[in-house]
Order: C-alpha cells, then structure tokens, then sequence
C-alpha cells in the first residue's frame, strides 16, 4: 500500500508488451462495491475469499500479464504458481509519507481500511514485511526512485 506499484504497473506497460490488471479492480468490478465497503459490509474475511477466487482465476486464465495485488494477496497458496513476485520495498515512514503528502491525501487515506488506525497500519507492515520478502523473487527499493527508473529496473531483472 503507498509504494506505487498502479503507477509503476503503468509505466511498466508502456515500456514493454505486458498488459496489466489489478486484483483489487477486479475484486471491486465482481461485487460492483468498493473494497472499503465490501470491507465494512462483509468484512476481511469475506474480502480475502474474494482474493482466493481471483487467485485461482489468475493461475488459470492469465499469462504475460503484469498482476498488481492487495496487500494481503501474498498469503494465497498458488501465489508463486500465478508468476514472478516483484516486491516494491520502502520503509514504513516513507509509505505512510507519500500518502499523507499526496495532494489527494483524505481520498487515498479513505479508501485503505486497513490504514485507518496509524499504530495498526505500522503494525501490519511490521507483520507482513518480512513476510512479504520471503515470498518475493525480486526485491525493488522504491524509496528513492521515480517510477519510470523503478519499471525499467523490473523490466531488465525480470
């Protein structure tokens, strides 16, 4: 959450012959409902079987495809059946930095449930980090990077 990787995911497809798709798009274009209120309707639980659908879609029925994904997305068990994983890496600070400086900061802080509570939000990161280094097979610093550099250091490792 907050590292770039829409904006990455853009440039990446502008660079190369990859299409590219959202898990969370394509989540929201299932149940015609935002993540945040499927969140406050149905709850993570129900969002995470949501993710389990998509997974199986996704290592199913596409390829060549650059997959951005939720942030919980890395704990489906075909996850590295699916393709390569590419972790956009930064630190909590410069995470919680880009949304809070962002000129549309309310709007990008609203539609995270999972970042409404500060002390919570640094607690998940905590938890998922080293989680998320464990199954990535690239590691991508983006802390001080724009995001066409960013896209083109995926593009030549991959």
């Amino acid at each position: 959450m907050g590292v770039g990787k829409g904006s990455v995911a853009r440039e990446i497809i502008q660079h190369s012959e990859y299409m590219a798709l959202d898990t969370d798009d394509l989540i929201e274009s299932m149940e015609n409902k935002k993540i945040k209120n499927i969140f406050a309707d149905s709850g993570e639980a129900y969002f995470r079987s949501l993710e389990t659908k998509i997974a199986r879609w996704c290592e199913n029925s596409v390829s060549d495809t650059l997959i951005s994904t939720g942030g919980g997305f890395f704990k489906q068990k075909n996850i590295k059946k699916i393709g390569k994983i590419v972790l956009l890496d930064a630190s909590f600070d410069t995470i919680y930095g880009r949304i809070i400086n962002h000129p549309n900061a309310q709007k990008k802080l609203k539609k995270r449930p999972l970042f409404q509570d500060i002390k919570k939000a640094k607690a998940l990161y905590d938890e998922r980090r080293p989680q998320y280094l464990d199954v990535a097979d690239l590691v991508i610093d983006v802390s001080a990077k724009d995001y066409e550099s960013i896209a083109k250091e995926i593009l030549k490792k991959i």
